[in-house]
């Protein structure tokens, strides 16, 4: 019988090492989960698109670098930020009493900005589409003056009269 105590053991034993608990060395280490919330982007009108006294039938283009003529926006937000920029468009400036229009046409070069490194409105950053969409960063010191022309078409026989109609200029946070 001793030889078959043995066995057993030769038997038992290996499952006895599976089933104690083992003792492996451990570490841990920790990281935190961050984040930054931009700053509020905000944006003002800061100057009307002023076309001025027009003659019927004469065309009247105001050009986006003609200061105290031309429409201008001021932005503000997180430096270096991209945003997307969008202009809605009036198609024709409506007369303030009477249900008259006089046309209004944007081309593709009718804005421009600046981002505090350029040269202001007589040398803006670059330009931009009004008819498009627009992504753009703002400056270093998260900053940018957006500007805007554009051209009336009186008719022969527009009414007279004082004209108006919004240009808006929407702006938001690309996350770029």
């Amino acid at each position: 019988m001793p030889g078959r105590k043995l066995h057993f053991l030769w038997i038992i034993a290996p499952v006895c090492v599976f089933l104690l608990p083992s003792a492996y060395a451990q570490e841990s280490a920790t990281i935190q989960a961050t984040a930054s919330v931009s700053t509020t982007l905000s944006i003002s009108g800061t100057q009307d698109l002023r076309f001025g006294v027009v003659t019927p039938g004469v065309n009247k283009p105001v050009d986006k670098t003609t200061i105290g003529s031309a429409g201008e926006w001021y932005i503000s937000g997180t430096a270096n930020a991209e945003i997307s920029m969008t202009f809605t468009l009036p198609d024709s400036l409506q007369h303030t009493t009477n249900p008259v229009g006089m046309n209004v046409a944007f081309a593709a070069t009718d804005a421009s900005f600046d981002d505090g490194s350029g040269g202001g409105q007589a040398a803006p950053v670059g330009v931009l589409n009004p008819n498009a969409g627009n992504a753009e960063r703002l400056g270093v010191t998260g900053i940018m003056t957006v500007w805007i022309g554009g051209t009336v078409f009186p008719s022969v026989s527009q009414s007279g009269g004082d004209y108006s109609s919004d240009v808006v200029l929407t702006v938001a946070y690309t996350g770029s």
